[in-house]
C-alpha cells in the first residue's frame, strides 16, 4: 500500500506544480542549552522550498468557524502545500512567503492516508 500512497504524493505534487506556484516555508530552530558551559545557542533560521495552490476561502467556509477559536477573516488564505519534497512539516510558527506576501499560519491539517503525507491545508493569514 505505501507505493501507492508514494504514487499519490507524486501525483499530488505535480499537479499543485503545474498549476500553483513556487514559495518558500521559513521557521527557526530554537537554540539548545549546554548544561556544561551553561551557555544556549543562537536560534536558527530555516527554509525550504515548496510547491503551493492559493485559494480564497469560500462565502461558507468565510462565514463559519474554521477550527475552534478562530475564524476566517477578509484577506485569509487557504494554501495547499504538495507535502512531498518537504524536509519538514508546515508548524504554527512557520512564515510562507508566496504571491509577494508572508503568510502566518493559523491553522495547519494534513491529509494524510496510510501514514503517507499527500497534502497540508494550512490557514494563512497575512
Amino acid at each position: 500500500m505505501s507505493a501507492f500512497y508514494d504514487r499519490m504524493a507524486a501525483t499530488a505534487l505535480r499537479l499543485i506544480a503545474q498549476f500553483g506556484q513556487a514559495a518558500t516555508i521559513k521557521d527557526v530552530t530554537p537554540g539548545t542549552y549546554d548544561e556544561v558551559t551553561g551557555i544556549t545557542s543562537d536560534d536558527v533560521p530555516i527554509s525550504q522550498s515548496a510547491q503551493l495552490i492559493l485559494l480564497d476561502y469560500t462565502l461558507q467556509e468565510s462565514g463559519a468557524k474554521y477550527t475552534e477559536g478562530t475564524q476566517v477573516k477578509a484577506g485569509d488564505k487557504k494554501i495547499l502545500i504538495a507535502a512531498k519534497g518537504l524536509s519538514w512539516a508546515p508548524k504554527l510558527t512557520s512564515i510562507i512567503t508566496a504571491d509577494g506576501a508572508d503568510w502566518r499560519i493559523v491553522n495547519v491539517k494534513v491529509s494524510s492516508p496510510a501514514g503517507t503525507p499527500l497534502v497540508y491545508e494550512v490557514h494563512g493569514r497575512n
